[in-house]
């Protein structure tokens, strides 16, 4: 499910795995850099400071070598249940010049997890829908890291 308003966006999803390993996918650099941009990007690099007010930097590199990288740092860390961070992009051409904020639910059903990202603060429904596009395809390549 997707839902899109002038500056929120938020996707959920059901992951094959229990909270604990979607969320340590999601905080540790080695495997988020199996997953962590959007479909056909072919290099992923990732590096975290994970702790409250730590940063992070995951830079994707497309085929074509054009690098787009996310960068902001850890609000709210409650493993394996929520994770709150900021987002921008270090590009001069991407960048939001606003920290956005990114929400992650990790909520168990079962022997699975419902995913629900929250990403707010967009200056406008155009960026909105554009990382639409981005986390819907990152979600793709999270979901098969656990079929």
């Amino acid at each position: 499910m997707t839902t899109i308003t002038d500056t929120t966006l938020t996707i959920s999803r059901i992951i094959q795995a229990s909270p604990e390993r979607v969320f340590e996918a999601w905080t540790n650099p080695e495997i988020m850099a199996k997953w962590s941009a959007p479909e056909g990007v072919d290099q992923i690099e990732c590096n975290s400071n994970f702790h409250v007010g730590g940063q992070y930097q995951i830079k994707m590199i497309n085929p074509e070598g054009r690098v787009h990288t996310a960068v902001g740092s850890y609000l709210q860390i409650q493993r394996p249940n929520k994770l709150v961070y900021t987002w921008d992009w270090l590009e001069d051409q991407l960048r939001m010049n606003i920290d956005t904020v990114i929400t992650v639910e990790f909520n168990p059903i079962g022997e699975t997890t419902e995913v629900i990202l929250t990403h707010d603060l967009f200056p406008n429904r155009e960026m909105a829908e554009g990382h639409n596009q981005g986390w819907s395809s990152s979600l793709n390549r999270l979901e098969r890291l656990f079929q």
